[in-house]
């Protein structure tokens, strides 16, 4: 199982190399930050502080104005022309990100839209370099549940990605600024499909993250009470240790380590990190999934079950469910099929609680 999963990594060569940036820059907008100064002097520590800063004032760094604009477009209007996958039938919810960017593409949210009767909707958050065709089966099983789906493009992602870039980069990279600002985006860009759901009388509202979309998922389920049914699918404790100890991201680990260590940059991506908001998460009813993989090389097994030890901690409502697979291998036959029942009986089961 181990080399299955290594050769399903390493069927991306196009990885690239980037030095350490604490990316203090990308600081600039957020809303935490009012006293501090540029710190080019000691990026380390002031990009430290601001961490504390945003840990201290949560519901203020991951707030946001909903946006004037939402249509839904039908085919292929207002997207890429160049983007020859996207099927014509398909229909996109499509608004103005309250984070902006420099990067245009990445700022005109992309939500295809997937609907079923009834008042249920989830939002569907796929994983780290996702394409615009990954998870759409997972909503069209949802929809057979009658559970609507809003599957998300991440920040960077697919049809938001910048032509300059062949993977989603600057959504996880060695610049910390930017990956900090990626997940308040993607948190933000959640919440904001949640107000156009609620507006179109959808009352019973969850989420679905995978990998990477699991981390937004939590956070965004921590700071948004009308998120009651979440599944955090690969789920972890710190952005940082993922980043450090995963076969997906030993690129980046490759450009940081000579000049970070782990301890480091742990307090350095704090905010983003699933096991710094248990408190806020404990403060609204959920009913919650975790999965994990036992051969899992990205997210090693024993980072989820510090996660899954905290719930049962805290005496939070939450079932689990283990794959005698790996990361990649669990989007691979049989394991995907395995990994969707889950999901999709969790789903049935937490909705039909309400």
């Amino acid at each position: 199982m181990y080399d299955w999963e290594t050769r399903l990594a390493n069927r991306d060569n196009n990885r690239v190399v980037r030095p350490l940036d604490w990316g203090l820059d990308w600081a600039q907008s957020w809303p935490c930050t009012n006293g501090f100064h540029s710190g080019q002097s000691d990026p380390e520590n002031t990009i430290c502080a601001l961490n504390q800063r945003i840990l201290a004032n949560s519901d203020q760094f991951f707030s946001y104005q909903t946006p004037s604009d939402f249509p839904l477009e039908s085919g292929v209007s207002g997207l890429p022309r160049s983007n020859s996958r996207v099927l014509k039938d398909a229909r996109y919810l499509l608004f103005t990100s309250p984070v902006s960017t420099p990067h245009p593409q990445n700022n005109t949210v992309h939500a295809r839209w997937f609907p079923a009767p009834g008042r249920r909707a989830v939002v569907v958050l796929p994983q780290w370099n996702a394409d615009a065709q990954s998870h759409n089966g997972l909503c069209r099983i949802f929809n057979l549940l009658g559970i609507s789906a809003l599957r998300l493009s991440l920040p960077y992602h697919d049809l938001r990605k910048p032509a300059e870039i062949e993977r989603a980069d600057y959504a996880v990279s060695a610049n910390i600024g930017r990956t900090i600002d990626a997940a308040r985006q993607a948190v933000i860009d959640v919440r904001c499909c949640l107000d156009w759901l609620e507006a179109h009388g959808y009352s019973h509202l969850g989420i679905v993250g995978t990998s990477l979309g699991s981390c937004y998922a939590f956070i965004a389920s921590a700071h948004d009470p009308r998120l009651a049914v979440c599944a955090f699918n690969h789920a972890s404790t710190y952005f940082a240790d993922v980043v450090w100890t995963g076969q997906s991201t030993r690129h980046i680990r490759t450009g940081i380590e000579s000049d970070i260590d782990l301890e480091r940059l742990r307090q350095a991506w704090l905010a983003i990190s699933p096991m710094s908001y248990f408190d806020q998460f404990s403060r609204y009813p959920k009913r919650s999934l975790v999965t994990y993989a036992t051969y899992d090389l990205t997210f090693p097994p024993e980072l989820s079950r510090q996660i899954i030890a905290e719930f049962r901690r805290r005496k939070l409502s939450h079932e689990v469910r283990k794959m005698p697979c790996g990361h990649y291998s669990s989007g691979e036959n049989p394991f995907k099929y395995l990994d969707a029942y889950y999901l999709a009986s969790f789903l049935r089961r937490g909705f039909a609680a309400d």
